[in-house]
């Protein structure tokens, strides 16, 4: 898979290129320890190489197209950190032509580049490449009577890389059905601790070890799990208050597995049921969002799915008092925004916020069969909202799934998770 998409970048590069694309590294958490590792999306995309420190080097202007450089096998730092596939299993392992200790990276970039036309490089990632780089094309450019022709252009890869990434293959969506089944698992034994007296961080808990328990590398992103009042925060992560009976609490909780993303969200009523004002809240967001998921289909655009969406949310928005006049108008002055401040769609993948261009020729990018996007509407409103009607005030609700995009519509990889009323009342019951 990786060696078809490094083919896939190689041919889109073009002949005479080379590309020069660093791994992520390590990074302090505090003192002298750091956060788990994870590899750079886009190198991960192209190599599978799951260690830090490393660099890759394609090139189609007759040098060797693949070449890895490693952290080498290091005896004493494999017993304090783990093991390395070092140069030999760059080779044996992940299928380099050549490879090298990172540390050789610098002195080897003036032969890497030196016959390159063009060179595919993200500039301001790391300052001692970027310094030997330059340099080097402008030594090159010293020597021009000497025949030394340096790069006309420094490209950024990503440009051909995240249009790649946006359309996603057989192996990866195998991949994010997976995850989407572990999240399901997760919200499940989630919801069944969604009582009064409970905290949100049990919640979390729950969710976090159903993560690690199947297999995943754990939550794709912050857990947010927001009771009562906390719901309206959009990216609440403290989760440390206690929950209580006839509140709702909005759960965003996604796992990632082998680098992709599951991104879902669901409001559960703490207690099981669904009553009064959080009930109204809710089904108007439910609402909004049946309305977007049948809209999603090959040619229609991430906009005008979030029209349709903010259209149905403005109707609930009347109907629940928060505004009054005609929907158009309100629609058209953004009344709406005090309540729903978001968009509802975002790519996703091996990055829960995915990369791919969200308008192409200064339009709305059509949908095609192979993307994966979230379609998200929600309805907040502050506990000190003075504007919106007191019975309503401190209700959040969001309601989410995630989307592919197929050649008769779409496929929401997310539906086991339930969300209308009196099936998530049920799935809490027989939890």
């Amino acid at each position: 898979m990786h060696a078809e998409r490094r083919q896939r970048f190689l041919d889109e590069m073009g002949p005479g290129a080379v590309a020069i694309m660093l791994g992520a590294k390590l990074v302090t958490r505090s003192a002298d320890t750091e956060f788990p590792f994870r590899q750079d999306s886009d190198f991960w995309y192209l190599t599978g190489f799951g260690h830090p420190h490393a660099a890759v080097v394609l090139r189609t202007d007759g040098g060797p197209r693949y070449t890895l450089f490693v952290e080498p096998r290091d005896p004493a730092a494999e017993t304090w950190n783990g093991y390395r596939p070092g140069v030999e299993g760059a080779v044996a392992a992940f299928g380099a032509d050549e490879a090298y200790p990172r540390a050789e990276l610098l002195a080897r970039l003036p032969e890497i580049v030196k016959k390159a036309a063009r060179i595919y490089f993200v500039l301001g990632r790391d300052p001692a490449v970027d310094e030997k780089l330059v340099s080097t094309l402008d030594e090159m450019r010293l020597r021009s009577r000497a025949g030394y022709v340096p790069a006309s252009e420094i490209v950024d890869p990503r440009a051909i890389l995240h249009e790649m990434r946006l359309r996603k293959g057989e192996e990866e969506l195998a991949v994010m059905r997976r995850a989407a089944a572990i999240t399901a698992e997760a919200h499940r034994d989630a919801a069944r601790l969604a009582r009064g007296g409970r905290f949100e961080y049990e919640l979390e808990a729950a969710l976090n070890y159903a993560f690690r328990r199947r297999g995943s590398a754990g939550p794709a992103y912050a857990t947010i799990v927001g009771g009562g009042r906390n719901a309206t925060v959009l990216h609440y992560v403290t989760n440390d208050k206690p929950l209580r009976d006839g509140e709702l609490v909005l759960v965003d909780a996604g796992c990632e597995l082998e680098g992709y993303a599951s991104d879902v969200t669901r409001t559960y009523p703490v207690g099981g049921r669904f009553d009064g004002a959080a009930r109204e809240v809710y089904e108007v967001v439910l609402e909004a969002q049946r309305r977007a998921l049948e809209a999603a289909r090959p040619g229609a655009t991430l906009a005008a799915i979030h029209a349709l969406a903010v259209r149905a949310l403005v109707e609930g928005m009347v109907s629940l008092g928060l505004l009054a006049g005609d929907v158009d108008e309100l629609v058209a002055r953004e009344a709406y925004k005090p309540w729903y401040m978001h968009n509802t769609s975002h790519w996703l993948g091996l990055d829960v916020h995915d990369v791919g261009a969200y308008r192409v020729g200064g339009e709305p990018r059509p949908l095609e069969p192979g993307m994966v996007f979230t379609i998200e509407p929600g309805l907040y409103v502050r506990a000190d909202d003075e504007a919106a009607p007191a019975r309503l005030r401190g209700i959040g609700v969001r309601i989410e799934d995630d989307v592919l995009l197929t050649a008769g519509g779409c496929e929401n990889l997310t539906a086991a998770i339930p969300k209308a009323p009196s099936d998530v009342e049920a799935w809490m019951r027989s939890a």
